[in-house]
């Protein structure tokens, strides 16, 4: 089966644990954290590396992908719609300063996955919405190691959002301890990167989080 096919037969409603990987040229370290996390249940993962070495990003990438597969898992990677084509991944994730949503869209297809990050503003994820986002991304909900500088989403945004019609996903300092209380804003899905990579048994950490909703 290719990944076209992938795309269309598998549920389009995204739910669950999503899985953002930290910005590391070490695969060593980072493919059996990946592996881990997978085991205790996330259901998408997001490559991020900014990284300007094209062969180490496409050779962890398609590892990424790999182990996504054979978890039954989807497959993104941040920002480069380049790569997420070249290996026919299940979409890929958008700040505001990359690539147009549209042009993204364009690219990789009608049942491409594209998320948008957000922010604090739902005028954004309304744009996003209607220029054909799979899902919409609020954070920081809680203070990120992983991206200190990063705007501050607070819990109360969530319950004065209007309905967006597409999956909504919290991110930013999100860990075992608070997800609960990341999970009472309603958000179909919890992106973590440091509450997951971090812990000593990222499987247990994607087990916890999952378990607190």
């Amino acid at each position: 089966m290719n990944n076209a096919t992938q795309r269309l037969t598998r549920p389009v409603w995204l739910d669950g644990l999503y899985a953002v990987t930290p910005d590391t040229s070490d695969s060593a370290w980072l493919l059996p954290r990946v592996a881990a996390v997978l085991a205790g249940g996330a259901s998408l993962v997001q490559y991020r590396n900014k990284s300007r070495d094209t062969a180490l990003r496409r050779e962890q990438a398609a590892a990424i992908q790999a182990l996504c597969r054979q978890h039954g898992a989807w497959f993104i990677v941040n920002d480069d719609v380049g790569l997420a084509e070249e290996l026919g991944a299940d979409g890929v994730h958008l700040g505001q300063s990359d690539t147009s949503l549209c042009a993204a869209r364009q690219r990789l297809g009608p049942h491409a996955i594209i998320g948008a990050t957000c922010h604090d503003q739902p005028t954004l994820a309304a744009q996003a919405v209607g220029n054909g986002a799979s899902y919409v991304a609020f954070g920081a909900l809680f203070p990120s190691r992983s991206k200190p500088e990063t705007v501050s989403a607070p819990l109360a945004l969530f319950a004065a959002l209007p309905p967006l019609e597409v999956p909504c996903v919290a991110i930013g300092g999100i860990t075992p301890a608070n997800a609960a209380l990341a999970w009472q804003t309603g958000v179909d899905m919890l992106a973590v990167i440091g509450g997951l990579f971090d812990a000593p048994a990222p499987d247990e950490a994607a087990r916890a989080i999952l378990a607190a909703r």
